[in-house]
Formats: structure tokens, C-alpha cells, sequence
């Protein structure tokens, strides 16, 4: 519908949805499992009215017919197809295999094993033999390897992804991936090769090594289908069970913290292809599962998206050599060595380096006493290639060190180091370009940050703790979402959140809850039980809604949502809850940590506040009785007047200590008494101004200085903070160096240097410089796309994409001193709206001609069908 890039006010009037069982069936228009029939409607998703009956292991072939606003078809889209993993717990007819058993681990809160610490448990591999007949018609593999697993077939590795499956409370749900293998299989003899790795399914405590916390969910286990169908049409299937065979592979330690240690000697060539050599391998154990439930995993495995070379190599002397790549990422190592057998390399990766020019663990949190480091023994077998498999971490540097057997001899030698850059597929959908460079900077050192942290979670860092703290998936969701294709990791966050949520309807500040961080009497400390990331139990799952429309998210996330507010109104003392961090890392006199400028209890209550007002909305959207949505409308306007009764100061228009903070959340929040909205802004914008246009505020409070400050279009503002670089802020770290944004506005060394939570400023580049707002939950149709540019300051041109669900997004300015250009694509749908900036509306044209709209702030407002427009106007 969409080919004609010159074609306007395309929208679809109709839609049709066919799964047939074969590609033949497909092409002649029959879709036996599912034929939607004409489906009446400008939505751009369709449901069958029930659970389609598919079939396990078995691949469909669907397509999409659309057609336009005029009721023509616009055809058939190209053929896609998809195939089912295995649709309920007693298909998999297998059972989990282990090479040890489980060990008793005793009674301890969670992520907090006191046990003492012991050399590492080595990590097995399996193998399966068997002969087919000839290649099969198709071959489907299954497999939830913990706490990860790599997987060959006759060699060749089912996917690129690593680190699969993705990180759950195992004993809630476990994730199982499924792979079409049919191409891998061959007539005669095959192999099915897997080699386990512990993530953070299995943390160990290993002397001098750096751990987070220590816990485990069992010993390296697997559990595995294979359905294979025959060329005479019989059915073949392979399962786990003891004709597997296992032993100990070469990786004799791995941990998600303290790094990987291999030893070449005791790799086996060819191990996992037909015939290899059968000395040494025995029966696996037949083994209990962790208990959770088994679910297809729907998000992007992590894989390689970039390879990097060291950009400067100094020698260190004693067998040590610094490495600098250049950019601080979340990466994995590999280096072809040389040297005899039994010689050594150890890897320290950092982000920063020593006085001495070592690499430093001081942001891991890390000493040499308990460090972070890759190693690899030397076979002896010419060139060697070393790269962990099992762990990703966050670094810039790496420091080799070369170690010669212990009776003294020949050190071995690096021939080649390089690093590759990992992070989960998430496909990317935005781009933002400004004739303002340090604005471009300051959007790569967010993405960077972005990127590193895009695992199975959205991790906070991806070296020092690699958790899933909540805050930033809803005050971050614009920095996320316009970047990247994130929604099936927003429904599977929701999943983890639900499985996180305490008896009580607590919701903890990470999910899945690894480390429960309890104080020594046993109860909640500030980092397990905070409101403001408490709360992403309902603005999470809001944020993709308004992002993407899909409201499917909302209906899984309903129950804990609910769960989650009687939790707070059951805290909350005269209508304020006051607990958790607060607005954490702000800027003030002590080091950074739980807030300093502003009470917590005033960014818990608007937190709960704002997901009050969203729970009403959600009620009303998912079909819930209106006297749902009435009651959190009504408990959202009793928490509002209890807000202001405990914090407004009505005598000076200002709220609680006037931080940055504490009057930005308000304002962005419509918490502020009616008409006095212009005299906190006004000291909001004091405040900024006092402060040299520097951020106060932390990662909680930052985004409602943004939101408020956009809200009431004081963009020259947020101009001037972005500018800044004699003081803490995004322009100082570029200024230092930095190449991914920093834990701290100082980028303290000490903390981490590769952190996104601080990203805030992404929104305003694409939502407000640019002018892109995507919003399902908008009041009109035809709002749902806002292109609405706010040039300001020396800035002369600014331009962002997004690849929204309903097609391409673009706006692109430029400003010749009192003449603004501006190109505007609106997909196809219900249109949208443009909002040309200008200070003569009547003045405004598109392509030479008069444009007609409404007059509105900031400029000329017009509704128009999908298609690409060009307007000029006077600024």
C-alpha cells in the first residue's frame, strides 16, 4: 500500500490475515489453519477470535491482504512462515539430563549463599549420536539449555545467537528455543553436539574471583526434542534422555562476573560430529528441572554486531600489554595465541586504566584480589583461538598478561586481539542527525550505553551487576523504543516483573530477582523495595502500549498492576508513601546514591501518582468495568490533593526543597494546583539557571525535568543543559573522553562508565529538537503521529526516523536564518498531525502553495493523510 513513496492519504479500510499448512496452499489463496475472512477496520493487527489450533514442531506459511481507503485490494504480501515450538508441557516427552547432581545449597535469602568459597565445577558437554536414512523433510530441535547452552549439529552451530536461553526466575519460567535444523542433518551418521555454560542460572563463589552475589538454581542441565520427519512421511524423534553421553568439556570455569577460563589442552576435536572418539564419555544423570514453566523465548538472542580492533597496542613490560579498543561496549574478546602447551594468557578487561597504565577494576567493583579475567592454557597445537563463550562484560581495555610454564621457558605470544561487540538483536528503527555535533555526540554516548545493555534484560551495566533494575525501563522507555524494535522485550520485562512480585504485591527493584538485598535483620532495604521502580509493574507495560498499540501487553500485566497499587495504598500514610531511593544519583554535596536534593517521598507519591492516572486508562482500554477506571481515577485525585497538602509551598510556588526534581515532577505530572503552573515553572527554570543551566536532578527526577520542560515549551532550556560542559552533565563526559554514558553526571571512575539510565535527554533530541511523537493512546486518531519540530538556540537543522509499526515516521528542518524548511513523512493509517514552526502561520506553504490549519503555540497546526510534505514558513 505504501510502494508509491509520492502517494498521499493511503490508509487501510480492511484487512485479511491467511496461515495455511504449505506454501502451495498459501499461493492459491487457502489458509486452512486460519482465514481471518474481511476484517472491517483502520487497525493495523488482527486476532483470531480464538486459540488457533497449531501443531508442534511444524512450520506455517501466512500473508497479509490489505486494502486501501478506497476498498481495493492492494494484494497479498509477500509469503512469510514461522514455525511452533513445542505448545504444552507434556509434548516434550524428554527429560532434563544433567553430568552432576544438584548440591544442596541450604537455607538462605535469595542471591546470598553463605557458603564457603570452592575451586569451579568444570562444565559438561553432551552429545547425541543416531543415522537417518536420508536427509529428512524437516527436522525441528527444541532445547532449554542451563543456564546456557551452545549447540552444534554434525559441528555447525544452530543459531548465532549466544547466551541462549534468556534470563528468567527459573523457578517460574524457563525459556526453551526452537531451531529448524533440516538443512544441518545429512543420510547416515549425525551428531547433536551441546556444551553448557552457568549464566546466571548457577553463580559460584571461587576464590579470587568477583562475584555480585552468589546463588544457584541447580548444576548445568538440559532438556531437548528433536522431531525429524522422514522422506516416506514417518515421523522420527530424538529426545534427552541417558542415550545421551557426557563428560567434562574444556571451560573449567565460567561465571557471569568473575570471567572464563578454558584449557586448550583438553579440547576435543571434533567431539560433536558423527564418529568422534567415544573414550571418556558416560551416561548423563536423569535430573529434576528447576520448576518453572517452559515458554517459547519471542526476544533476540545477543549476537555479534560489530568486530573492533585495538586502535593502540603499549607494551607494560613483565609479559603485559595494554590494549585499547577505542570505545567502552559490551563485548567478548578473541585472540589467536601462539606457544607451547601448558603456557598461559590471562585477559583483564576495564574501562579505564591505572596511574601505572594497567587496566582498572574500580568500576566493576572488582580488586586484584577478586578480579575479572578471561584465561586460556595453551594446547600447544600452533595457532589457538581463545573466546569466551559464556559471558559478556563491559569494557575499553583489556590487559594480556603472558605466562610461561611455571618452571620458567617460552612465553606464549598474541597474534591477533580483537573484540566483538554483543548485544540482543533488537532491531534498530531510529536514527537522529543535528547540524549541532555535540547533539549527535551526545546521541551516540546514549546509544552506546543503550546498547551495551540490551541483553534478555535491559541490564543496568553489563560488567559490575548485569541486572535488570525496573526505573529504567519506563523513565527510559523513549530512549529505548525510539531506538529500537523492543516490544517483545517489553512483554517478556512484564513476565519477569509478574514473576518477580512478592505474596504482598511488592514489586522489587530488579526482576528477575536474583539477589533479594535484604539488610541483616532480614527485611526490604532501599534497593529491593523502591516505588520508582516498583512502579514500571505498570508504566512499563504503558509505554510499550503507547508505543506500539498493542494491547495485549496490558492484559497479561493487568493482574500484578493491580497487585502492585493496593501494595502502595497499603503503605501510604496519610495519602504519601515514603520509602525506596528517591530520586537516585542526583547531583548534590555527598557522593552520588539515594537522593540528596529532593525527599523520596515526593518522587514515590508522583510515581504513584502517574501510575494511578495510567491504571485508569489501561482499565478503560482493556475492557475492565468502568467502576474500575473510576477507582483509580479517584485514588489518583486523593493522592494529587494529598501531594500538594504535604509539598506545595503555596506562598512561594514552589515544592519541598525546590530541587530540580521537586518541581519538575509535578509539573510533568499536571499535580500542580490550576493556575499556578506558570509560577513553578518559573522556578524550575530558576533553578536550572542557578545551577549554570547544570542537571541536579538523578536518574529518576531527570525525566520529568525533560518532560515539564517540553510540556510547557521552554525548550531553550533544555538547550542550554545539553550545552553544558564546564560541569557535570552529557557535554563534560564527551568532553573527557567518554564513550558511553557514565553511571554518575561526573563520570566517576570509581562507578560505572557504561550505563543508560541517565539517557533521558534522547527523548527531547527525537520527540522535541526533531519533533516525532509515536502515542497509541492519543485522545485522536490522527495524533497518534506528531510531527511537531521546536527549533531553538544555534541549532540550524535537526532530523530523526522512526520505523513505527505503521510505517516510516520522518521529520527533517533546517532553518537558513528566518527560512525553515520542513520535510514530513507520515505513514500510512489515520494519518497525523504537523505542527510547522513559525512565527507567520498565514505565511505558511507546502511546495510553493498556502497551507490552511489552526494557529496554535509554536505555530501552525495541520491534519493530513499519510504521504511525504514539504512546507516552508518564516521562524
Amino acid at each position: 500500500m505504501a510502494r508509491d513513496q509520492r502517494a498521499r492519504g493511503l490508509a487501510q479500510s480492511a484487512s485479511r490475515v491467511l496461515i495455511a499448512r504449505s506454501r502451495a496452499a498459501l499461493d492459491a489463496g487457502r489458509g486452512e489453519v486460519w482465514d481471518s475472512g474481511r476484517i472491517a477496520g483502520a487497525h493495523p493487527a488482527a486476532q483470531p477470535p480464538a486459540p488457533l489450533m497449531l501443531e508442534p514442531h511444524r512450520d506455517y506459511h501466512w500473508c497479509v491482504e490489505i486494502s486501501d481507503q478506497t476498498g481495493r485490494s492492494c494484494g497479498r504480501s509477500a509469503p512469510a512462515h514461522f514455525v511452533t515450538g513445542l505448545l504444552a508441557a507434556d509434548q516434550w516427552q524428554a527429560e532434563w539430563i544433567a553430568a552432576t547432581p544438584d548440591r544442596p545449597r541450604g537455607s538462605h535469602s535469595r542471591g546470598s549463599d553463605r557458603s564457603p568459597a570452592r575451586p569451579p565445577e568444570p562444565l559438561p558437554i553432551f552429545r547425541r549420536a543416531f543415522d537417518l536414512p536420508g536427509r529428512p523433510r524437516r527436522a525441528i530441535l527444541s532445547i532449554a539449555a542451563l543456564g546456557h547452552g551452545d549447540v552444534t549439529v554434525n559441528g555447525t552451530p544452530v543459531t548465532r545467537a549466544m547466551l541462549n536461553p534468556g534470563w528468567t526466575d527459573y523457578r517460574h519460567t524457563i525459556l526453551y528455543t526452537s531451531h529448524d535444523i533440516t538443512a544441518l542433518l545429512a543420510r547416515g551418521a549425525n551428531a547433536i553436539g551441546v556444551m553448557l555454560g552457568n549464566g546466571m542460572y548457577n553463580v559460584e563463589r571461587v576464590p579470587g574471583r568477583y562475584v555480585k552475589f552468589v546463588d544457584s538454581f541447580g548444576q548445568p542441565k538440559l532438556i531437548a526434542r528433536l522431531d525429524m520427519e522422514l522422506a516416506d512421511g514417518s515421523l522420527r524423534t530424538i529426545v534427552s534422555d541417558h542415550e545421551w553421553q557426557t563428560r567434562e568439556g574444556p571451560i573449567r570455569y565460567s561465571n557471569v562476573y568473575g570471567g572464563e577460563d578454558v584449557d586448550g589442552r583438553l579440547e576435543i576435536p571434533g567431539w560433536d560430529r558423527p564418529g568422534a572418539p567415544g573414550a571418556g564419555w558416560r551416561a548423563p544423570l536423569g535430573v529434576g528441572g528447576p520448576g518453572g514453566t517452559l515458554r517459547a523465548q519471542g526476544i533476540p538472542g545477543i549476537e555479534v554486531q560489530r568486530t573492533i580492533a585495538p586502535i593502540r597496542v603499549t607494551p607494560l613490560g613483565n609479559g603485559r600489554i595494554v590494549y585499547d579498543f577505542g570505545e567502552n561496549c559490551s563485548a567478548r574478546p578473541r585472540a589467536v595465541l601462539h606457544g607451547p602447551a601448558g603456557s598461559r594468557v590471562r585477559l583483564r578487561p576495564g574501562e579505564a586504566l591505572d596511574p601505572d597504565g594497567g587496566v582498572s577494576q574500580r568500576s566493576f567493583n572488582a580488586s586484584p584480589k577478586n578480579e575479572t579475567r578471561f584465561e586460556y592454557i595453551l594446547a600447544g597445537r600452533g595457532a589457538e583461538t581463545f573466546q569466551p563463550r559464556f559471558i559478556h562484560q563491559g569494557f575499553r581495555y583489556l590487559e594480556a598478561e603472558l605466562l610461561p610454564l611455571e618452571g620458567g621457558g617460552q612465553a606464549p605470544r598474541i597474534e591477533r586481539i580483537e573484540i566483538d561487540f554483543v548485544h540482543a538483536g533488537l532491531t534498530q528503527v531510529g536514527s537522529f542527525d543535528s547540524s549541532e555535533q555535540l547533539f549527535v555526540a551526545t546521541h551516540h554516548l546514549i546509544d552506546q550505553a543503550l546498547r551495551s545493555n540490551m541483553a534478555s534484560v535491559l541490564t543496568d551495566c553489563p560488567h559490575r551487576e548485569k541486572l535488570g533494575w525496573l526505573e529504567q525501563t519506563h523513565l527510559n522507555a523513549p530512549t529505548i523504543l525510539y531506538n529500537r524494535d523492543a516490544a517483545a522485550l517489553y512483554e517478556k520485562m512484564a513476565i519477569d516483573i509478574a514473576d518477580a512480585q512478592q505474596p504482598d504485591g511488592m514489586v522489587p527493584g530488579i526482576a528477575p530477582e536474583y539477589v533479594a538485598f535484604l539488610d541483616k535483620d532480614g527485611g526490604d532495604t532501599i534497593w529491593r523495595n523502591s516505588p520508582e521502580w516498583g512502579v514500571a509493574a505498570v508504566l512499563s507495560p504503558w509505554a510499550a502500549y503507547r508505543a506500539y498499540g498493542d494491547r495485549t501487553v496490558l492484559e497479561r500485566a493487568y493482574p500484578a498492576m493491580v497487585r502492585y497499587m493496593a501494595y502502595l495504598a497499603g503503605r501510604a500514610v496519610d495519602g504519601v508513601i515514603d520509602f525506596g531511593m528517591g530520586d537516585w544519583y542526583d547531583l548534590g554535596p555527598k557522593p552520588p546514591g539515594e537522593s540528596q536534593l529532593t525527599s523520596r517521598a515526593l518522587a514515590g507519591t508522583a510515581c504513584w501518582y502517574e501510575s494511578l492516572r495510567a491504571l485508569a486508562r489501561i482499565a478503560r482500554l482493556t475492557g475492565r468495568p468502568m467502576a474500575d477506571a473510576a477507582r483509580w481515577t479517584a485514588q489518583a485525585d486523593a493522592v494529587r490533593n494529598a501531594f500538594n497538602r504535604r509539598f506545595f509551598r503555596a506562598d512561594r510556588a514552589s515544592y519541598d526543597t525546590g530541587s530540580q526534581c521537586a518541581l519538575a515532577m509535578p509539573l510533568a505530572l499536571g499535580m500542580v494546583p490550576a493556575g499556578r503552573e506558570r509560577a513553578v515553572l518559573d522556578n524550575l527554570v530558576a533553578a536550572v539557571r542557578a545551577n549554570g543551566n547544570g542537571v541536579t536532578a538523578g536518574d529518576v527526577g531527570f525525566r520529568y525535568v525533560i518532560d515539564a520542560l517540553t510540556t510547557y515549551r521552554r525548550d531553550d532550556v533544555i538547550d542550554a543543559m545539553m550545552r553544558v560542559t564546564d560541569r557535570p552533565g552529557y557535554g563534560q563526559q564527551l568532553q573527557n573522553g567518554a564513550t558511553a554514558l557514565a553511571e554518575a553526571w561526573d563520570a566517576n571512575p570509581t562507578k560505572s562508565l557504561n550505563h543508560f539510565m541517565l539517557g533521558h535527554g534522547e527523548g527531547w533530541l527525537y520527540g522535541a529538537l526533531a519533533g516525532i511523537r509515536i502515542d497509541f493512546a492519543a485522545a485522536r486518531p490522527e495524533r497518534i503521529v506528531l510531527i511537531a519540530p521546536r527549533p531553538v538556540g544555534a541549532t540550524r537543522a535537526a532530523a530523526a526516523r522512526h520505523r513505527s509499526v505503521l510505517g516510516e515516521v520522518a521529520s527533517r528542518w533546517r532553518n537558513d536564518g528566518g527560512g525553515l524548511l520542513l520535510e514530513a513523512v507520515i505513514p500510512p493509517g489515520p494519518g497525523g498531525t504537523v505542527i510547522v514552526p513559525t512565527t507567520a502561520p498565514e505565511h505558511v506553504t507546502a511546495s510553493g502553495k498556502p497551507v490552511k490549519g489552526v494557529v496554535v503555540p509554536g505555530g501552525l497546526e495541520v491534519v493530513l493523510g499519510s504521504g511525504r510534505y514539504q512546507f516552508e514558513a518564516l521562524v
